[in-house]
């Protein structure tokens, strides 16, 4: 667990104005921008549905949440959502997955003050938004005015994300970070071509033997964790080969002069 305080920069208050900070049902939970291309959605669920059985053994009380596509709010701005950004996909450790009763619509920092474990974003462009590291205190020459603080630098400085990733289907490729002593450093792949995450227990790694390469989990000893629907088909299979099994069986036995029903 990881824990962090968020750049928060709130208004100017006086003796006769009280502030209330606002939470996760008071901020938008959309920029009105569309998805940006088919994939995004299929790859989230291949990343939520394979690990999840992971995130329940690691979480038996069931404290933890994923975030596909939604805001994590790190500091106080007009308009709210300059104060945000919005993982393609992100986990956070040791945390309740519901806020009285509801499901979360964004994850707000100077609420829950415990930083994500890992984000990562699906690039649709040239990359550069993704490693964009522009700082809070960067001025427009132009304007005069703070430039928008790119989303590397948000995660690396302000949010401080243990892990970050940057997938790029386009070229079969991932980079993943590590936050080490201050700053993100570039994690090697191991022999496989993996990136070890250790506090999950996992390898994050790009299935190659498939049409789009998709970005997968794997286990430590390099077995790639199954999507739901790829568990329920490989129960499927086992069931039908037990039942073929059972036929062969059945049919030997009669073609011998054995009632295979009378057989205790």
């Amino acid at each position: 667990m990881v824990l962090t305080k968020p750049i928060i920069a709130p208004p100017t208050t006086s003796e006769h104005h009280q502030i209330t900070i606002p939470d996760h049902t008071q901020l938008p939970d959309s920029d009105g921008t569309f998805v940006k291309n088919f994939q995004e959605l299929p790859q989230s669920i291949i990343l939520t549905t394979s690990i999840e059985p992971i995130l329940q053994k690691l979480h038996p009380d069931g404290r933890y949440c994923i975030g596909q596509d939604s805001g994590i709010y790190w500091r106080i701005t007009e308009p709210p959502v300059r104060g945000a950004e919005a993982p393609d996909w992100f986990y956070v450790p040791d945390v309740a997955p519901l806020l009285a009763g509801e499901y979360r619509r964004s994850y707000v920092m100077w609420k829950e003050i415990v930083a994500p474990l890992i984000a990562i974003e699906f690039v649709s462009g040239d990359g550069s938004e993704e490693r964009d590291t522009t700082s809070l205190h960067d001025i427009d020459e132009q304007t005069g005015e703070a430039k928008k603080a790119g989303k590397f630098w948000v995660y690396e400085r302000a949010i401080r994300i243990p892990f970050y990733a940057i997938y790029e289907v386009k070229k079969a490729s991932v980079e993943v970070y590590h936050f080490i002593d201050g700053k993100y450093e570039k994690m090697p792949a191991n022999e496989r071509g993996h990136y070890p995450i250790p506090p999950m227990g996992v390898e994050l790694g790009i299935q190659q033997d498939t049409e789009i390469p998709w970005l997968r989990w794997w286990t430590r000893d390099g077995e790639m964790l199954l999507t739901g629907n790829e568990r329920a088909d490989q129960q499927q299979q086992r069931a039908d080969q037990e039942r073929q099994q059972k036929e062969k069986l059945a049919a030997y036995l009669k073609s011998i002069g054995v009632n295979p029903e009378e057989i205790p």
